[in-house]
């Protein structure tokens, strides 16, 4: 019981009066039961000074704890806080009602143990034991104290037994689940100290009716026997109520002020309970056989170094289970691996005489793997959490990284409209977790964010477990570490396995532009100059002979046809748009690309840009305005490409807005035909990049790309540039 109060003082999160006062009166316990086992030691035969200070010493935690109990409880209900809403009348009534029964049960406690402090209202150990009654303070030839003291105590346990019946509204997060889950076992035992009342009243009437009869019939030893067996089952009656409260206190931290219980709390608790069992039956046995005190001594060492021994045992096998259970989570994901996964060089140019589909098929025939955290996931919720259903949904810059949400089991599905509601709730870090409705969250309980520096990145939503037990601190610790690394891992494979690709690709366009300009140049080019000099060098050597027919036209037009095939050349090189971008601007940029490139694509082209808008591209760096060009450009050239489908006539309208929500948003939508499934994120001709590329590319300058398309209605392309502030709370500067 010291253990408790101790812990309560020392754990709870907000040292409020009523968490002094609960671990004020545990402790009061672990006193009464000093005082008591004290006295037990020294017997009723021993006489002394000593002696009787502790009789009179365990009287008061015994006469204040019945008060203190049932300020407790009534604080913990509710009963004794001021409301958070205006109560109905028959709330206000109960309210008024406790409070008064609180203020006349301090009144009476208070009264009762200055009694004990400035008279002398008990008789001494010694008369006690004789069953001699006679004292100061007397009502009818008996103790007024011992009058008083049974009443007392039904009061305050019945009114600690209403309390709990009918509790006020919590103000805690979870106050009123974990009220309900230590609802019983508070009852339990208060339950069992109303028995303990009945019993302690039962013996001061066994004792006042055999005073009256005659003490001498007694003897010191009959006392003590009969009293002894009394004492015994009050003694296991409280041990069983210090039990129970201490199952509510750690299993649902009910006075610490906690959000969630402590698995580690409740294997302390554990064994401080196996702890108090051994010492006791160790003393238990000495005090019974009579040993001497060495052989005690020996006894309590033993039984310290083997509990000590077995509390390491259990603790490095408790930490081998987690070494096993997180291994995966902790262990290489072999990206490097699987980044380095290269075609085979030696087979690209063993051919020089490949074809040019061929190179391109063999370059990027061996794409790097993605790296599949779904079956990390599905062991973490099995093995680890033991749960029944969770998904892990990404969310903010990450989330065209990491994909779909991940479920378990994998063929659950959930609702990601629901999710707007619950993820404005997280605006600290601090904030572990929020309690969901199961009705309309499809059965999950909890939901934990998932933080980066630039911000909430994901939701964790915890289901049920298969026993149905409450999640611990740990647990939910262990969760929201975990989700995190899961995100991470796959965003930033995700976004290597990209760039990586992008180099591919690029290596590609180079290849096969080196070998189409060599081909052109030597198959096309050349025999084609030098058939236009040997056309003109048989015009000099000819031009004086008569009705010689002129060779001069034929080699203007083969030099006409070269020039043309030349300027196609170039002109299919890759554009290099960053210096404009850079000198002119974004918006600039995008009005050159659509009246040079694209002027004949689009019926009409809608602007509209926000002077808030313009002023924050202008203080973005360099390299972000770049990957905003070629994203939107993208957009742009799919726009033109794609717009009409096979209806070349259809009028295709297309409309650009830049505005400035809490960052930079730019949309470009077109009343096209829409993009089908299919064919979502496939590349361009001109630029070779699928708008899952610059998606990707976004993701490292901290922005996003959706795609929403109607099917013979419309497609919207949106590039959001959120402005973040990193989360301090989460990553000091170092």
């Amino acid at each position: 019981i010291s253990w408790l109060g101790l812990t309560v003082l020392l754990n709870a999160e907000r040292r409020a009066w009523g968490v002094w006062l609960a671990g004020g009166g545990l402790l009061l316990g672990a006193l009464f039961f000093i005082s008591h086992t004290v006295i037990l030691g020294l017997g009723p035969d021993f006489a002394s000074r000593g002696l009787e200070w502790w009789w009179r010493a365990g009287w008061v935690p015994l006469v204040a704890i019945p008060f203190v109990w049932y300020a407790i409880i009534a604080w913990y209900t509710g009963f004794l806080d001021v409301p958070l809403e205006p109560p109905d009348a028959k709330v206000k009534e109960l309210r008024r009602r406790h409070q008064l029964w609180f203020f006349t049960t301090m009144i009476l406690s208070v009264t009762l143990v200055s009694l004990l402090f400035f008279t002398s209202p008990l008789p001494t150990f010694s008369q006690a034991a004789q069953l001699n009654l006679s004292t100061q303070l007397q009502i009818g030839g008996l103790p007024l104290i011992l009058l008083i003291y049974p009443l007392y105590i039904l009061i305050c346990i019945g009114l600690s037994l209403s309390a709990l019946r009918y509790p006020m509204p919590s103000g805690r997060m979870m106050g009123d689940l974990a009220r309900r889950r230590a609802r019983p076992w508070l009852i339990a035992a208060s339950s069992t100290l109303l028995l303990v009342s009945f019993l302690v009243g039962g013996l001061i009437a066994w004792a006042i009716n055999s005073a009256q009869r005659s003490v001498l019939l007694y003897d010191v030893a009959a006392v003590s026997n009969t009293v002894g067996l009394w004492d015994l089952v009050i003694e296991l009656l409280i041990t069983a109520a210090v039990f129970m409260v201490g199952q509510a206190i750690v299993a649902y931290e009910i006075f610490t002020g906690k959000t969630l219980p402590r698995g580690e709390l409740r294997r302390h608790w554990f064994n401080a309970v196996l702890l108090a069992m051994g010492f006791g039956s160790v003393v238990s046995l000495a005090f019974a056989l009579q040993l001497r005190p060495i052989y005690s001594l020996i006894m309590a060492t033993m039984l310290m170094i083997f509990f000590y021994a077995l509390l390491g045992w259990r603790s490095y096998a408790r930490r081998e289970e987690y070494m096993r259970q997180l291994r995966p989570f902790l262990g290489s994901q072999h990206l490097y691996e699987r980044l380095l996964d290269l075609p085979n060089s030696d087979a690209a140019n063993s051919d020089m005489r490949a074809t040019t589909n061929h190179l391109e098929h063999v370059l990027l025939a061996q794409v790097p793997s993605a790296l599949d955290v779904s079956s990390l996931f599905q062991t973490f919720c099995s093995d680890v959490l033991n749960l029944r259903r969770a998904f892990l949904v990404p969310l903010g810059p990450m989330a065209p990284l990491v994909g779909p949400p991940l479920a378990f089991p994998r063929q659950e599905q959930i609702d990601l409209s629901k999710l707007n509601r619950v993820a404005a709730q997280f605006q600290e870090p601090e904030l572990l977790c929020l309690p969901l409705d199961p009705a309309q969250s499809d059965g999950l309980l909890w939901a934990v964010p998932l933080w980066s520096e630039r911000g909430l990145i994901g939701l964790f939503l915890l289901g049920p477990k298969h026993n149905d037990s409450l999640y611990t601190h740990e647990e939910i610790e262990i969760a929201r570490a975990s989700g995190e690394r899961l995100i991470d891992t796959r965003a930033s494979a995700q976004l290597a396995r990209s760039l990586m690709l992008l180099q591919r690709q690029r290596l590609v366009e180079s290849q096969l532009l080196d070998r189409r300009t060599r081909r052109v140049l030597h198959d096309d080019i050349l025999p084609q100059v030098h058939a236009a000099l040997i056309a003109l060098g048989s015009e000099e050597n000819h031009s004086g002979a008569p009705g010689n027919f002129s060779a001069i036209p034929d080699a203007t037009n083969v030099l006409m046809a070269t020039h043309r095939q030349i300027s196609d050349l170039l002109r299919e090189m890759p554009a290099r748009s960053a210096p404009a971008v850079a000198r002119i601007g974004l918006i600039a940029a995008l009005h050159q690309l659509i009246n040079d490139e694209l002027p004949d694509a689009f019926d009409a082209v809608a602007w509209q840009v926000a002077a808030p808008a313009e002023e924050l591209l202008r203080d973005l760096p360099q390299l972000t305005v770049e990957v905003l060009f070629y994203a939107a450009r993208e957009a742009i050239r799919n726009a033109a490409r794609y717009g009409r489908g096979q209806e070349r006539e259809r009028p295709l309208h297309l409309q650009i807005s830049i505005e400035e929500e809490q960052g930079l948003v730019i949309q470009i939508g077109d009343d096209g035909v829409g993009i089908d499934s299919a064919t979502k994120g496939q590349s361009s001709n001109g630029s070779r990049q699928g708008l899952s590329i610059h998606s990707t590319m976004l993701a490292v300058v901290g922005g996003t790309l959706e795609t929403v398309s109607v099917p013979g209605e419309q497609t919207v392309v949106t590039l959001r540039l959120p402005t973040y502030e990193p989360v301090n709370a989460l990553f000091p500067a170092r």
